[in-house]
């Protein structure tokens, strides 16, 4: 028989043996980013103004003008819906949106999670935001379009938790394939290239900018009115030079790796731009706010595709 000297560690059974903690790799720290967007989303949904019956018909109604009947009609109904139903509504907003977050976040329920995200980001889309108004014509990338939650929905495919065989060469293509992720970037970035040449919004610059002072803390307000001076009278040739910025971005993915890294790097520059100037933060501070805007998420999604280095994993690994 053999015995275990006074003091002497027990033997490690490998049946009883813990797996170590090891820091989340590239694509899970990806993931429980778009977790946190997720988790303010609902945050914010807790504003006094969204239990009003003014979220749903002032806020989420008007979204649907412009829009093709087919797609008005069942907006409009929503919207009256939530209005006159707003405390009961936005209440499983709040649920749904931090149902979602921490699924995301804890790792046996990431799939169903990022599934659930895709589904909720589509409708909301579509009922709460007329679809990012882009069939309108009224649609600018300088204030949000085509909508941050789409984004989100988009990103939980390209984060999608996946084993694909091989390595990636940046993160949102270890679900989808490297072929299929540069196709996705190239349609999100030409779309608001067409967005930002062809929208009304984006060739009155002065009037947009303005429009968003009220509500907003003094030095934002300020910020506002003097970026709206430097604009006036140069819409035309600023949404010319906004969608030419766009399709280099939409195009710098299919460069080599150290080019692509330096249009990924100008991609983060512009969201930070955006978000900061023409979405005034995601107007955080007018009470009124449902997300951040698609500054951060569009910041996000750069990550997703920043090159790895060569043999680098982008495998989710177990993080939690």
């Amino acid at each position: 028989m053999v015995t275990e000297a006074p003091g002497a560690d027990p033997v490690q059974h490998p049946s009883s043996s813990v797996e170590p903690w090891a820091p989340p790799d590239r694509c899970r720290a990806l993931q429980l980013v778009l977790a946190g967007l997720w988790f303010l989303d609902a945050v914010l949904q807790l504003q006094p103004f969204m239990f009003t019956k003014s979220f749903g018909l002032l806020m989420l109604g008007p979204t649907a003008a412009g829009n093709p009947g087919l797609l008005a009609h069942p907006i409009t109904d929503v919207s009256r819906s939530i209005g006159h139903h707003s405390v009961g509504a936005d209440t499983a907003f709040v649920v749904v949106q931090f149902v979602i977050a921490f699924g995301i976040a804890y790792r046996p329920t990431v799939r169903v999670a990022l599934a659930g995200s895709i589904v909720w980001s589509v409708l909301v889309w579509w009922l709460g935001e007329g679809l990012g108004r882009v069939l309108t014509g009224a649609a600018s990338p300088l204030t949000g379009s085509p909508g941050a939650v789409v984004l989100y929905g988009v990103l939980a495919v390209l984060l999608w938790s996946a084993d694909r065989p091989g390595p990636a060469p940046f993160p949102a293509a270890r679900a989808v394939g490297g072929n299929a992720a540069k196709a996705i970037w190239i349609a999100i970035w030409a779309a608001l290239a067409a967005t930002a040449l062809f929208g009304s919004a984006t060739r009155h610059p002065r009037s947009l900018l303005s429009s968003m002072i009220a509500g907003e803390p003094g030095w934002l307000a300020s910020l506002d009115r003097h970026a709206a001076n430097l604009v006036a009278g140069h819409g035309p040739g600023l949404a010319v030079a906004a969608a030419a910025v766009f399709g280099c971005i939409a195009a710098g993915v299919l460069a080599p790796p150290n080019v692509s890294r330096a249009v990924i790097a100008v991609a983060a520059v512009v969201a930070v731009a955006v978000w900061v100037v023409g979405e005034n933060l995601g107007q955080l501070f007018s009470g009124s706010a449902t997300d951040p805007n698609t500054g951060p998420i569009l910041l996000l999604l750069a990550a997703a595709y920043w090159p790895l280095r060569q043999g680098a994993p982008a495998t989710v690994t177990r993080a939690v």
